[in-house]
């Protein structure tokens, strides 16, 4: 029987393909990685050959197909339970559940303006109060969790939580926004584990330029 097979899209740009991947990597949850890339406004066609959605990411784990990003998450969160994913405390697990849900349905005008960029030149853009209020939102999430925990992540442990967030990590960077110390030092914790540095040098290495998310 083979592993678990996670269909991503571009690494420079697929934020929602880098959260299941750095969460399964830095955890040492063992898949088979197929990229297939995108160098179109709309997508790629082929996408609909793996994915229900026409969307990355999507899990295949044996006869299971599981797409969205916090649900594949989930799925091997719960199939792997030594991982760690989800913090051991009940409580704790309920609120890394409520912040994934919030990155997964919120901060549309954070997302919509600075799209992730894993080799954008560090550089600001003209902001909004709506793209502000995102960041301000973030920060604030971030910052109680860690005074809570005492880090170094989220919830002390590395979590789907803080994989959840890996791509808010490089947006805050790359459009230099203005940052807390207790923000700072997470993001340089985040930046520096094995697997962000992989994703990362992989993104910049790769040839296909999108338009529209260079920002």
């Amino acid at each position: 029987m083979t592993g678990p097979v996670l269909y991503i899209g571009n690494k420079n740009y697929s934020s929602w393909s880098f959260r299941p991947w750095i969460g399964m990597r830095t955890t040492g949850i063992d898949f088979e990685e197929k990229l297939v890339p995108f160098d179109m406004a709309a997508g790629n066609p082929e996408f609909k050959a793996f994915s229900p959605t026409g969307k990355v990411p999507v899990l295949v784990d044996a006869d299971l197909t599981v797409w969205e990003s916090l649900a594949i998450l989930d799925h091997v969160a719960r199939k792997h339970p030594a991982s760690g994913l989800w913090p051991e405390n009940p409580a704790d697990r309920t609120r890394a559940m409520a912040m994934s849900s919030e990155m997964a349905s919120s901060f549309p005008a954070l997302r919509s303006a600075c799209p992730m960029n894993m080799r954008r030149e560090r550089k600001p853009i003209p902001t909004t109060p709506a793209i502000l209020a995102d960041v301000a939102r973030i920060q604030a999430l971030w910052s109680h969790c860690l005074e809570a925990s005492g880090g170094p992540f989220l919830f002390g442990a590395f979590s789907i939580a803080d994989a959840m967030y890996a791509p808010v990590v490089n947006r805050l960077d790359v459009y230099a926004f203005e940052t807390s110390s207790t923000v700072d030092g997470y993001m340089a914790r985040m930046k520096a584990l094995p697997a962000w540095r992989e994703w990362e040098a992989e993104g910049r290495a790769e040839p296909w330029i999108v338009g529209e998310d260079e920002a």
